[in-house]
């Protein structure tokens, strides 16, 4: 089966930066609610759970992944039969999960007060609380989970997009409402509870109706079960890094600086966090098209791909990070007050930090498209201890900027030169990678410089905080935008890529596209 690229991805980017959209404007007008209404140690509350149940889900162990790598060749080659044999053991594997995550969530319950320093909020049960979020997860892998594969599989994330998004509003507009007038912890977690069901339940609906031909029966070879758990079991590192850096951070600044603190922090990290999604919704876009390629045509094809998916992406990050540095704190200042803000080196510190991990994320798609797990099973695991390390030497007298610049060194020094070597040696031609570092390196610097530029630029004027917000980014836009096209408008990789990119959102030419696909290299999209 020929997956239509094009038509999947640009469905994909809108639906699913609908539903972060969402998932960013009403998760931030909660925050604001629920700092007015409940106080700040709620926030922290809040984010300790989060990162905690993070570390649980490592009894996903990745499997999600693994099966929906392993679904793209059937799904090409039309293997109905190996389809549901694999959706199957799928269901199989994430009930197991469920009951792992749910014992191991009951054995953390005595060490629960060691995680904080102080106390709870006044009134609320800290057993109770941590059961209901508990909750929340198990049922995630309970209720026809293994579903949603055949949809991210078949490039159809804007179907689990559409469903996320009805629900979620619902969510969060009955969160506002009870926290308004209800200021009701208990029932706000009872909300989210009930509305994680919902979307499991209409998400498998929709994926059984769009297709019916493939239900849970039948068995793998035995070979090809071992070739999935071999998968499983090297993509656990890739996730044990990802909760390191997502959780870790959390679970220290708790237990060495207090929830007040975290919620600070939090605050900052919410906004990077939610400019990483909307790079992730990109990323993820592209990502059952590049699986589905790197299957069906050459190496010397991939890597095209990988330099002008580079390219464009980079040029999102570049622009973003510029932004994020000039407008950040006459944000937070409106937002949370000056009360709740960091000092400006630590706001650099997050920048660096966010631009570490959109560099990262963009290498990483083409690892987990490619499905190198096994030779990649050491990077992540390493940058994972080095990180705690140096978290837990350097939180005591650094403070923050030890949390943050932990991070960014195990990003910067481990993570992303590691992966280039492994992409290398197994997915792209060995004699272009020293082509793709000078071009990775390159548009790092533009970056570098753009924002510098920008930077200085927005210092120039002493407004008040509003007329600030609103020049630093019209500047911060205009100046990055500006260096890329000097740097890269005559670049013959970057205006294919631009080409390309405006043939997938204008109708009439991806029309033309879809007509001529054929014609093209191994007859698919590109």
């Amino acid at each position: 089966m020929k997956l239509e690229r094009t038509r999947n991805a640009t469905r994909n980017v809108v639906f699913d930066g609908t539903l972060e959209m969402a998932n960013l404007l009403f998760p931030f007008i909660i925050r604001s609610v629920m700092l007015h209404c409940l106080g700040t140690e709620y926030l922290g509350l809040n984010g300790l759970f989060k990162s905690l149940l993070t570390f649980l889900n490592l009894a996903e162990l990745g499997v999600g992944s693994a099966m929906v790598y392993s679904m793209y060749k059937p799904i090409a080659e039309d293997d109905t039969g190996a389809i549901c044999a694999l959706l199957r053991l799928y269901r199989t594997l994430y009930r197991i999960i469920g009951l792992v995550i749910g014992a191991a969530g009951l054995l953390l319950i005595p060490i629960l007060p060691n995680l904080i320093k102080g106390d709870v909020p006044a009134g609320m049960n800290l057993y109770v609380l941590y059961l209901m979020n508990l909750g929340n997860t198990v049922v995630t892998y309970w209720l026809f989970a293994y579903k949603s594969s055949l949809l991210q599989a078949h490039q159809r994330r804007d179907v689990i997009s559409k469903v996320s998004l009805a629900v979620r509003i619902t969510e969060y507009t009955l969160k506002i409402l009870i926290l308004v007038f209800a200021r009701n912890y208990y029932l706000y977690l009872a909300v989210q509870l009930l509305c994680q069901i919902a979307v499991n339940v209409l998400t498998a609906v929709y994926a059984s109706r769009m297709y019916p031909r493939y239900v849970p029966e039948g068995n793998l070879p035995k070979e090809k079960r071992l070739d999935i758990f071999r998968r499983v079991r090297d993509l656990f590192t890739s996730k044990l890094s990802a909760t390191v850096f997502d959780s870790a951070d959390t679970l220290v600044i708790s237990a060495f600086m207090g929830l007040t603190v975290l919620a600070v922090y939090q605050n900052y990290y919410f906004v990077i966090t939610a400019l990483r999604i909307m790079l992730v919704v990109l990323l993820n876009a592209c990502m059952a098209g590049v699986g589905n390629k790197m299957v069906m045509e050459s190496r010397e094809a991939n890597y095209r791909d990988l330099e002008k998916i580079s390219l464009l992406f980079s040029w999102v990050l570049g622009v973003s990070s510029s932004v994020l540095l000039c407008v950040f704190q006459p944000f937070m200042n409106i937002w949370m007050g000056e009360e709740n803000m960091l000092p400006i080196g630590q706001v650099l510190c997050f920048v660096v930090y966010y631009y570490s991990m959109g560099a990262n994320k963009l290498v990483n798609m083409f690892k987990d498209a490619a499905g190198i797990w096994r030779i990649d099973r050491w990077r992540p695991l390493t940058a994972a201890l080095v990180n705690l390390g140096l978290n837990l030497a350097t939180v005591r007298w650094l403070g923050l900027y030890g949390v943050l610049l932990s991070s960014v060194v195990s990003i910067v020094v481990i993570q992303i030169p590691w992966l280039f070597r492994n992409l290398f040696r197994e997915v792209f031609p060995r004699e272009r990678m020293g082509r793709y570092i000078r071009l990775f390196c390159g548009m790092t610097a533009v970056a570098l410089v753009s924002c510098m530029a920008s930077w200085f630029a927005c210092r120039l004027f002493t407004l008040d905080v509003w007329p600030a917000l609103i020049l630093n980014a019209a500047v911060s836009f205009l100046v990055p935008n500006l260096f890329y096209f000097a740097v890269y408008g005559r670049n013959p990789v970057f205006r294919e890529s631009l080409s390309q990119l405006k043939r997938s959102f204008l109708p009439g030419n991806r029309k033309a596209q879809d007509t001529d696909a054929p014609a093209r290299e191994g007859g698919t999209e590109e």
